[in-house]
C-alpha cells in the first residue's frame, strides 16, 4: 500500500481513483472492495480486526479511495507506516456542501430502478445490499438503505462523523506524508506529492451528480455480472409463471 486516499465518498473520490489509475497505481475503490474482500470486510465489520488482517488484504494494492477503507485510515497506517495519505475535500470545503452532494446521489440511488432490483432479486445484490447496511450501521450507526423503502440520510450524524474523520486525519498523519487536495488543483500538486511524472492529460472529472451509477451500469464489469443474474432471475420468473398460467388454463378449461 503506498496511497491512503481518506476523504469520504463525494470529496472528488472517483476522479481521484481515476487519476492514480492512470499513474499507473492499483486502486481498490469501494466496488473493488466489495469484490474482492468482502468477506474480510464482514469479518471486520463483525469482530473487529488488526493490522495484520489489513496487511494481508491490501499487500497487492497500491492504493484505496471510498468507503469502507477510507475510514479506516488509522488501522491502514499502523499495517502500512509508510504510506502517504490524501485527504480529498469537495471544492467549498462545506460540511453541508458535502451533505446535499450525498443526498442527491442517495436520491439518485433510491430512483435507479434497475439498481434496486438488482439488489433486491439478485444473489450478489443481496450482498452488496448487506454489504452497503453494514457500512453504514459501522461508519454513521445507521442502516440507512432497504430494498422497499428510499435511501434515508441521516445529516446529523453523517456531519458528526465527518468532521470527526477529517480532524483526526489532519491531527495524526505526519505534515511530509499528508497532502490535502481538491480536484480542482489538478495533476502539480497530486504528481508532486507521489513524486511520479505528470501525465500529457486532462486530469479526469468522475461522478458528476452521481452519474457513476449510470455509468457503472454500463460498463463495470461486477456490476454486469450481477445485472445477468438478474436477467436469469428474471426469466426463470417468466418460465415459472408461464407453467402456472398454462397449468391453470389447461386444469379449468
Amino acid at each position: 500500500m503506498k496511497v491512503i486516499c481518506a476523504g469520504f465518498p463525494k470529496t472528488g473520490t472517483k476522479s481521484l481513483a481515476e487519476a492514480l489509475r492512470q499513474l499507473g497505481f492499483v486502486v481498490y475503490d469501494f466496488i473493488e472492495n466489495f469484490w474482492y474482500l468482502e468477506k474480510e470486510w464482514n469479518s471486520i465489520f463483525g469482530r473487529g480486526g488488526a493490522k495484520e488482517n489489513f496487511r494481508r488484504m491490501f499487500e497487492n494494492v497500491d492504493a484505496i479511495c471510498d468507503f469502507p477503507a477510507c475510514y479506516f485510515c488509522e488501522e491502514l497506517l499502523e499495517a502500512f507506516p509508510d504510506a502517504k495519505v490524501i485527504l480529498s475535500s469537495r471544492e467549498s470545503d462545506s460540511v453541508e456542501n458535502w451533505l446535499d452532494a450525498m443526498t442527491t446521489q442517495s436520491s439518485i440511488l433510491s430512483n435507479n430502478l434497475t439498481f434496486r432490483l438488482i439488489l433486491a432479486l439478485t444473489p450478489t445484490g443481496n450482498r452488496l445490499l448487506s454489504f452497503i447496511r453494514n457500512i453504514g450501521r459501522i461508519i454513521y450507526g445507521d442502516k440507512p438503505m432497504s430494498r422497499y423503502r428510499p435511501l434515508t440520510v441521516n445529516r446529523m450524524l453523517m456531519k458528526k462523523v465527518y468532521l470527526r474523520h477529517y480532524t483526526y486525519v489532519l491531527q495524526a498523519v505526519p505534515q511530509e506524508n499528508l497532502l490535502t487536495f481538491k480536484c480542482s488543483e489538478g495533476w502539480e500538486p497530486l504528481c508532486k506529492f507521489l513524486g511520479v511524472t505528470r501525465p500529457n492529460m486532462v486530469f479526469p472529472h468522475e461522478n458528476i451528480r452521481g452519474e457513476v451509477i449510470e455509468k457503472s451500469l454500463i460498463s463495470n464489469p461486477m456490476i454486469l455480472k450481477i445485472k445477468r443474474e438478474l436477467t436469469v432471475v428474471v426469466c426463470v420468473a417468466f418460465a415459472c409463471l408461464s407453467c402456472l398460467v398454462y397449468t391453470f388454463t389447461r386444469t379449468h378449461f
